[in-house]
């Protein structure tokens, strides 16, 4: 396993670092989150290969409009210190960094690669995949920017809508219809159900939605925020999650995002987990390790009020990173 160095010095830190994906959200924020946690300046670069050279990715080359000598590459120098990619059209761009900034360029990649532990320096993947190598790191769940520091400031900040509810205070976070997840008609009315009978016995609901979200069960939800008390975002105006998250007493969120459970769980409080139609059993291994850790609980079902020591890999994944960095800076210097 990678050791941890958390005396690293200032002149073995990184100073520029890029966020390498294909701009998808969940990807995206992951990088983000491990670069905050860096304290280190970054800047994203997205990539956005055409076929047929994104049908080859991750295995193939990188699309040749892209090329380092292209006005509009992603590749264009000066070439940082450290770059964080995810996603799988990023592999060939990581890649092809490392070799064009003659090996400097110390390379991270978030969640399997599909390629192997060679593709970068250091990679990070979710316990529940099954990738193991000397330079791979495992964490139960996934960076994300939802830090300590982030929920004491979002605690501390008036936010009139979630402030005027009463207690106690539910953090919906709703997902949609995905790869692996469907919600069928009779998802959608047992997830409604239970959350009505939660609403009336007294909880007041902070629902956030996403664009997978089924118009069906959206329509539900508005009916279920008119009945009063309850606030429902969908989109419109700065996204309130992380205030969500801070001012809740508990969560309910959806099945088809490990992303979502996973900043859910960096709260402490319990997290009571909806499943639609559906499933994988790369799923069904992270939620089983919340489960044994006592961090999650079935929904519907009885509101859980025990709380837990928040679970957040991402000050862990920011520590190895850096000593992993400063490690190979004296091998090379």
């Amino acid at each position: 396993m990678i050791q941890k160095d958390p005396e690293t010095p200032a002149t073995e830190r990184p100073r520029t670092v890029w966020v390498l994906t294909d701009g998808k959200a969940g990807d995206e924020a992951q990088c983000i989150g491990v670069a905050e946690a860096l304290e280190a300046p970054f800047e994203c670069r997205r990539v956005a290969p055409r076929a047929p050279f994104v049908w080859l990715m991750p295995w193939g080359p990188i699309d040749p409009a892209e090329s380092e000598d292209r006005p509009e590459s992603p590749l264009k120098p000066p070439y940082p210190d450290l770059a964080i990619a995810s996603g799988r059209r990023a592999v060939p761009y990581l890649r092809r960094l490392k070799r064009l900034s003659g090996g400097k360029t110390f390379t991270v990649f978030l969640k399997d690669p599909l390629t192997g532990p060679g593709t970068a320096d250091l990679i990070w993947v979710p316990e529940h995949d099954r990738l193991r190598g000397a330079n791979v790191l495992v964490a139960v769940t996934g960076p994300h920017r939802f830090s300590a520091a982030a929920f004491a400031a979002a605690r501390a900040t008036v936010h009139p809508q979630i402030d005027a509810l009463r207690s106690p205070r539910l953090a919906v976070l709703v997902g949609g219809n995905s790869r692996h997840h469907r919600f069928t008609p009779d998802d959608i009315a047992r997830f409604a159900v239970g959350l009505e009978r939660l609403a009336a016995d007294g909880a007041a609901l902070m629902i956030t939605t996403s664009r997978r979200t089924p118009a069906t069960l959206l329509d539900r939800l508005r009916d279920l925020a008119r009945t009063g008390g309850h606030y429902l975002w969908t989109g419109d105006g700065d996204n309130p999650l992380v205030a969500m998250l801070a001012k809740a007493d508990a969560v309910v969120a959806t099945a088809d995002s490990t992303n979502m459970i996973g900043e859910a769980a960096a709260t402490g409080k319990p997290v009571h987990v909806f499943r639609p139609n559906g499933g994988h059993r790369k799923i069904d291994r992270f939620l089983g390790n919340l489960d044994r850790l006592g961090i999650i609980h079935p929904f519907p079902g009885p509101l859980k009020t025990t709380t837990y020591e928040p679970l957040n890999s991402t000050p862990l994944i920011a520590e190895a990173i850096l000593s992993a960095f400063a490690n190979a800076r004296r091998r090379s210097g």
